[in-house]
């Protein structure tokens, strides 16, 4: 046994940061087998709701507490987005450089990192891989503003729910997060590989089983 010490020297975590965003299209077959790269992402603000207790009372006291589903969503922020993105939008392309809005809204994944720090390695000690399924956008408002002696580049906002998807001995779910610092590093880099592509395969989103299977094996 050991007594408990608070702020050791290396323990002194946090999390900052957001980049290396990656869109991936879902499929028809709901897979996302090709991602592009997502410039000018400037956050990402995780958004769960629901699991809210529902208590049930009998012989005069509380006999169980019941949560309701959880459910994931999200707001993204970018000052520019991919042109796959569109679809996801609600926008289509009638003519080369013409696009009307208002149609159907395609669903997508999507992975980014955020910085893992400490207080001696600092940005340095890892990060986290985040990989969200199923998302689907809601309309973003644009504010247009004349160029004036201050001028700001406008931020797309989209707020984003989710549906959640099987996990194998788990129950379904719409959000994956990989820690570099507790994964394996050749594991890391062999999923890294197929979430941003190689000289020789296109970047896409591994299902959860997959992720799973790819960081469990042994070999």
């Amino acid at each position: 046994m050991s007594k408990l010490v608070w702020d050791t020297t290396g323990e002194r975590y946090y999390e900052t940061g957001v980049k290396k965003g990656v869109l991936y299209p879902q499929s028809s077959t709901g897979t996302y087998p090709k991602g592009v790269a997502w410039n000018g992402l400037t956050a990402v603000t995780e958004s769960p709701s629901g699991a809210e207790s529902n208590p049930i009372y009998a012989d005069d006291i509380k006999y169980v507490d019941l949560r309701s589903a959880e459910e994931f969503g999200a707001t993204i922020e970018a000052y520019t987005y991919p042109d796959e993105f569109a679809a996801c939008d609600g926008s289509a392309e009638i003519a080369d450089g013409v696009t009307i809005g208002q149609q159907t809204r395609k669903a997508f994944g999507l992975s980014y990192r955020t910085v893992l720090g400490n207080d001696t390695e600092f940005e340095d000690h890892g990060y986290k891989l985040h990989l969200i399924y199923n998302a689907t956008a809601s309309p973003t408002e644009k504010g247009y503003q004349t160029i004036n002696d201050s001028p700001e580049a406008i931020t797309f906002s989209w707020e984003v729910t989710t549906t959640a998807i099987p996990v194998a001995g788990y129950k379904p779910t719409a959000i994956l997060t990989i820690d570099s610092t507790k994964a394996n590093a050749a594991k890391l880099k062999a999923l890294e590989d197929i979430l941003y592509g190689t000289d020789e395969a296109e970047a896409r989103l591994p299902l959860p089983d997959e992720v799973a299977t790819l960081m469990k094996t042994t070999s």
